[in-house]
């Protein structure tokens, strides 16, 4: 009987942190942007500041207006859909003052622009300002209008 109670227990368990897990998932959220220090050495708030904007901008994130940045893989199934997603936004604000750059990064191909930015799961999704300033990031596949209310205000020029 112990032993079924334990079970139970463990299976009611799972499906909670299953439900939160899947609640996360696609929502819009603002970017925690703390510099974190490097495994091998600390480095300064300048530093680090600078390492990730030569890594965004060896990608195209130049900061010459927003961008929507977006991991992927190969081997990535939902990875698909982001790619529509993100291209029928990016599409749909071409003709505001300050278009949207739409770019896919393969995480493969760059695993250290993902470690910087923290990626942990595929697929990733960061929106960036028009100074080059992370301002939301996405895991899983973000929906349409939540992806559009995040980056019309910042396709608006100054």
């Amino acid at each position: 009987m112990i032993e079924i109670t334990i079970l139970a227990v463990m299976l009611l368990a799972a499906l909670a942190v299953g439900l939160v897990l899947r609640g996360r998932d696609g929502k819009v959220r603002v970017a925690d942007v703390r510099p974190r220090a490097s495994a091998t050495r600390k480095r300064s708030d300048t530093e680090t500041q600078s390492v990730r904007a030569d890594l965004l901008a060896s990608v195209g994130v130049t900061g010459s207006g927003p961008a929507v940045l977006h991991f992927s893989a190969d081997w990535c199934g939902p990875c698909a859909a982001v790619r529509r997603v993100v291209a029928d936004v990016t599409g749909q604000l071409a003709e505001s003052p300050q278009p949207p750059l739409d770019i896919e990064v393969d995480i493969d191909a760059e695993p250290v622009l993902a470690k910087e930015l923290n990626v942990l799961s595929l697929p990733t999704t960061f929106v960036f300002d028009s100074e080059g300033r992370e301002r939301f990031r996405i895991s899983g596949v973000p929906k349409v209008t939540d992806l559009r209310s995040a980056l019309e205000p910042l396709t608006i020029a100054a």
